[in-house]
């Protein structure tokens, strides 16, 4: 064991406490700091890696430069922002919110003293004693959504936990995509939930695995891009509040499990061509590249995207963007999501 073993322990802590002396002595080779540190090599290049990964330094030279984490954490929430307003439009206010959450959340885990206190836990062994908890310890309310489907294996576990929470008077709320709600085993499960009294909505984009409880926890990945990256815990008011907003305005956007708005314009009578275009569209494909793709004038393609707005009754693109997304005109290019998702089931 490593001399740093008693200060600092593995992982993610490492990665901080390096972090935190080459931020308080500007220039300092990175070896030399880790070698303050007391960390081995194995553990002063983890730690490099996970920090460079994060955007927290740029370890191009032996003395690297120290990003501001607010800064750093806003270029990895910009990255994911652009890429679902490419997929679809409506996104784009959820992750304007993640943004104003990059300040609060860094400070909470650099300052001591804070009212939350924030880890990062990659022994999903860990993860699920903590999800296991929250049976017992959650009073008011436990909220989740999921970017994909609950695993087979989980599905009973999950019902027994509803169970459970429902019984002590819990309010249970999860939310997932449309295109999880299309899978036959899925749908089961969501349906069993429901009789229970669980609170479940579909939404066209879930924009990341997140579990709440009361105000007081919340467990999120640290990449919303990779459902298998370690996990943010944080617990206390101060932050959680923020992201029950978050999840407060998903919420508000989805469509409670069942329930079919009745919509005439359903996309029944768009053509191949037209349907092509609306897909190029909605994952960010410039008109040029559509007109090029398509073989058509960029004239035609502005005709094309006009009657696909009229046939699915959308004042706009990005309305147009929602409305294909809710009637599953998008799906062709993506699946739904298979039994073996990667959501963490709460």
């Amino acid at each position: 064991m490593s001399k740093n073993a008693a200060g600092v322990r593995t992982g993610g802590e490492q990665a901080l406490a390096l972090y935190q002396a080459l931020r308080a002595a500007p220039g300092t080779p990175l070896a030399d700091a880790a070698r303050e540190l007391q960390l081995t090599d194995a553990e002063r290049d983890r730690a490099r890696t996970e920090l460079t990964g994060l955007g927290l330094i740029d370890a191009a030279s032996s003395a690297p430069r120290v990003i501001a984490p607010d800064v750093a954490l806003l270029g990895l929430l910009r990255h994911e922002r652009d890429r679902l307003e490419s997929r679809l439009a409506e996104t784009s206010r959820a992750h304007t919110a993640l943004e104003t959450l990059a300040g609060p959340f860094l400070r909470a885990r650099a300052e001591p003293g804070s009212e939350v206190e924030v880890e990062i836990v990659d022994d999903p062994a860990r993860i699920a004693r903590e999800l296991a908890d929250l049976t017992e310890t959650a009073r008011g309310s436990v909220h989740t959504m999921a970017t994909g489907s609950v695993r087979r294996e989980e599905m009973a576990l999950e019902l027994d936990r509803d169970r459970a929470r429902l019984a002590r008077g819990v309010r249970v709320q999860a939310m997932y995509s449309h295109r999880v709600g299309q899978v036959p085993e899925m749908d089961q499960h969501l349906a069993a939930r429901t009789a229970l009294g669980t609170e479940i909505r579909l939404s066209p984009v879930v924009p990341m695995n997140m579990v709440l409880a009361d105000e007081h926890f919340a467990l999120l990945p640290t990449d919303p891009r990779d459902p298998a990256s370690p996990a943010i815990l944080a617990r206390g008011p101060g932050l959680v509040r923020a992201y029950r907003a978050l999840y407060a305005y998903c919420w508000r956007a989805a469509t409670p499990y069942g329930h079919q708005e009745p919509d005439p314009h359903g996309g029944d009578g768009l053509t191949e061509q037209q349907r092509a275009a609306l897909r190029m569209l909605a994952s960010g494909t410039k008109d040029e590249q559509v007109a090029r793709s398509l073989g058509v004038s960029l004239r035609t393609v502005s005709r094309l995207i006009s009657e696909v707005m009229h046939e699915l009754g959308a004042a706009s693109r990005f309305e147009a963007g929602v409305k294909a997304a809710r009637l599953g005109l998008l799906d062709g290019e993506n699946g739904p999501d298979d039994l073996g998702g990667a959501g963490r089931s709460a």
